[in-house]
């Protein structure tokens, strides 16, 4: 081991070793990336078939499965790269609580539907967090209290944080201001949560679905994760109790839909997307149950396609409503592949994807653009919506095995937001390495430069002081050490300053491609 100040003749790190992103991960987070840049209320990219926001696709699902994608990738893939994704975690939930994410529930909170017309037409509410409407107000919680875990930043915990405001020019003098943070919002669905028996929320007025009631559980966990107790353990074994009245599955294996509220009515119908995507999300808390489920729902829905790739027969299940074109169960089927490590079967799925749902490069940032034929001329599936071509399919494929049930069952511990990472880079290379190895005392970062930008590499580090003395290597070659308080002198191209409690790595964006800091 080199004294302080001195540099090592070669670096004792086997960069290799570990794993990192490749070309199409790093393409879909910069789609995410990409999307979150675009000016307020631009939906450019993200518009269904639908404009109302009442379906599946809608804006709010978008936004909330690319900030899980992103965590997952940071949780998983990127541990000590928190600089790669705070910002644009920052600007989904800004986009969040946009009027055009949340005002359809104005409308829908009327109800008088195909599902809920036995209470007659209600009254309309502009607040979309104060009764049913979990399929936004859970979205909400989760995503601000998994940012608040996953940074060790509590932004959303300061009041108004998360405020909602719609102000018309024409009409409705004064407004519409609804003020939450993350703790009251979690404690309002909390107690609306005990108050249902813990069967969960409507999310329509009468439509309990327990897919969306998987999302106020992750938020609960999150919230315990960052503040302590036991919330989710308690309303995860109260949920069990009332849809032990129902079945959370039926005798064949597949997950029953909702429950009408009043009535007391289960709707029980089997479709692909009902199956995979509350077993994406159950398999976070349940996994053994989501898991002895999984092999018959894939076994009944997918189909085989050419060359050994795999699609979802979604004219299997219900229709899409309205007319409305979509692949989600396709998306969904692979997010779950993900998350129970069906490797074999996500892999199938992707490629089938990549053949023949409109693979598509845009700005850096890989997606599956728009298409509203179901089935091409030779009659295969060809149907492609924005949520499954920005959203899921990206967060399948940056997902692990077990990778939500890791985030909710396994926390970082304290240490590791102790533990020198890289807090900010410049926007002209991606990452594909990030990982600070406790055993070695090396801080591991690969770079890639983005072709289509060009400045000085700027890097930002934090958590390197006062943990002794250093040294930096850049694609092998030792360029820099440092004392436990300051950089010293640049031994190559890399330059380097203290600014407050970061550490500033300044380079040629070309090179280099691998960075390991050792602390000694």
């Amino acid at each position: 081991m080199a004294a302080p100040g001195e540099f090592p003749r070669n670096e004792p790190f086997d960069v290799e070793r570990l794993p990192k992103l490749d070309a199409d991960q790093v393409g879909h987070l910069r789609r995410i990336e990409n999307l979150s840049l675009l000016l307020p209320d631009d939906w450019s990219g993200m518009q269904g078939k639908s404009s109302l926001q009442e379906d599946f696709g809608g804006l709010r699902f978008q936004l909330a499965y690319m900030s899980y994608a992103l965590a997952l990738t940071h949780r998983h893939r990127l541990p000590a790269a928190p600089g790669v994704f705070r910002k644009t975690f920052e600007r989904l939930i800004e986009k969040m609580l946009s009027p055009d994410v949340w005002t359809y529930w104005h409308y829908v909170s009327t109800g008088n539907g195909p599902i809920n017309a036995a209470q007659g037409e209600l009254p309309a509410e502009w607040n979309p967090v104060v009764k049913d409407n979990i399929m936004y107000s859970a979205y909400l919680q989760s995503m601000a209290l998994l940012y608040h875990y996953i940074f060790n930043d509590d932004r959303y915990a300061q009041p108004g944080a998360l405020t909602m405001e719609l102000k018309p020019l024409y009409w409705g003098a004064g407004g519409k201001k609804f003020v939450y943070d993350e703790c009251s919002l979690n404690d309002h669905l909390y107690w609306m949560m005990v108050e249902k028996g813990y069967l969960g929320i409507a999310c329509e007025p009468n439509c309990v679905f327990q897919i969306c009631n998987q999302v106020p559980i992750l938020g609960f966990r999150f919230h315990d994760l960052v503040y302590g107790g036991t919330l989710a353990k308690e309303v995860t074994d109260g949920y069990l109790r009332a849809w032990s009245d129902f079945g959370i599955a039926n005798e064949r294996g597949h997950f029953n839909m909702m429950v009408q509220e009043i009535e007391r009515n289960l709707i029980p119908t089997e479709a692909p997307w009902v199956d995979f995507w509350l077993g994406s999300l159950m398999h976070a808390w349940n996994p053994g149950f989501v898991e002895e489920c999984y092999p018959a729902q894939i076994a009944r829905w997918g189909e085989a396609g050419p060359d050994g790739t795999l699609w979802v027969n979604e004219a299997a299940g219900i229709p899409t409503s309205l007319g409305f074109t979509s692949a989600r169960d396709f998306g969904w089927a692979a997010v779950c592949a993900s998350e129970v490590g069906d490797a074999d079967g996500l892999q199938r799925m992707l490629a089938y994807a990549d053949r023949f749902l409109h693979r598509t490069w845009f700005d850096g940032g890989l997606h599956y653009r728009r298409h509203d034929e179901s089935f091409d001329g030779e009659g295969r599936f060809s149907a492609m919506d924005p949520h499954t071509g920005n959203a899921l399919l990206g967060y399948a494929r940056l997902n692990v095995p077990g990778g939500l049930e890791k985030l909710y069952a396994e926390p970082w511990d304290e240490e590791h937001f102790r533990e020198p990472a890289l807090t900010n880079i410049s926007d002209n290379a991606d990452v594909l390495r990030a990982r600070y190895e406790r055993d070695a005392q090396s801080l591991v970062l690969t770079l890639s430069p983005r072709a289509d930008r060009d400045g000085k590499l700027r890097l930002e580090l934090g958590n390197v002081w006062e943990r002794g003395s250093w040294s930096l290597a850049a694609d092998g070659e030792h360029v820099l050490s440092g004392s436990a308080s300051e950089p010293g002198a640049s031994a190559g191209a890399v330059a380097a300053k203290r600014e407050g409690e970061r550490l500033v790595l300044e380079c040629s964006a070309a090179a280099p491609a691998n960075f390991v800091m050792s602390f000694h």
